[in-house]
């Protein structure tokens, strides 16, 4: 039997957008063992009853502070991969839209923690441009443990396997092994993906991307600013 896994994220009302393109891209995945639960944290019920007609969803609690909402919401994920005896969480945002066989490249690798690429500010993923924010890290200093994007070279010309340090949380793929020793939390004025990843290098558990792996990322058309949003 191929390894179980939890595909989903926190969501509101904020991703109504994406909400379609993302239904058939999750429905166009090809990975036979997989079960899908998306975490509505809107304050009122609206956008759960369109999910629900659409996706497997629960309500999660509703807090003034985006980063709140996302937190508990992914501890849910968390919990329900733990208790259930999934294999894997395939964290992917309601935004980002994979390749339909992308549980499939990332599992070959046999790595507990990988993550897929997306960027920051684009929606086509074959558009190669100096313009492109690939939402993936590399480390430069471990002292300080500052670092930098993945290099024009290192997305397009070095398609393969490489260790990075960070990444967002958008198209990763982890272990239970890993959510058995991290839960998802933040710090200050960044969000919890920053904070994961830290959290993994601070446990020695390493992480990878596969670059040859892009996937669109749906910003353009965000009726919400991100800036508008109380985080």
């Amino acid at each position: 039997m191929p390894p179980k896994i939890l595909v989903g994220c926190p969501t509101s009302f904020h991703k109504g957008y994406a909400l379609q393109q993302y239904v058939e891209a999750i429905k166009a995945l090809t990975y036979e063992n997989f079960d899908i639960l998306l975490v509505d944290n809107s304050e009122d019920d609206v956008y759960f009853e369109k999910i629900k007609s659409l996706l497997p969803v629960i309500k999660g609690p509703f807090f003034t502070s985006a980063r709140d909402r996302i937190i508990v919401s992914r501890n849910i994920l968390r919990d329900k991969v733990l208790k259930e005896n999934y294999d894997y969480l395939f964290s992917l945002e309601q935004d980002v839209l994979p390749p339909p066989d992308i549980l499939e490249k990332l599992l070959k690798h046999n790595k507990q923690l990988i993550t897929g690429i997306y960027f920051a500010n684009n929606l086509i993923p074959d558009q190669q441009t100096k313009e492109l924010m690939p939402l993936v890290y590399k480390l430069t200093d471990e002292k300080t443990l500052s670092m930098r994007p993945l290099s024009e070279s290192e997305l397009w010309d070095q398609e393969n396997l490489m260790e990075v340090i960070s990444a967002g949380l958008g198209c990763v793929l982890i272990h239970r092994d890993v959510l058995e020793k991290i839960k998802f939390r933040y710090e200050k004025n960044t969000f919890d993906d920053r904070w994961f990843f830290k959290d993994c290098y601070d446990k020695k558990i390493k992480v990878f991307a596969d670059t040859s792996i892009k996937c669109k990322h749906l910003i353009f058309n965000r009726p919400y600013p991100w800036n508008k949003i109380q985080k």
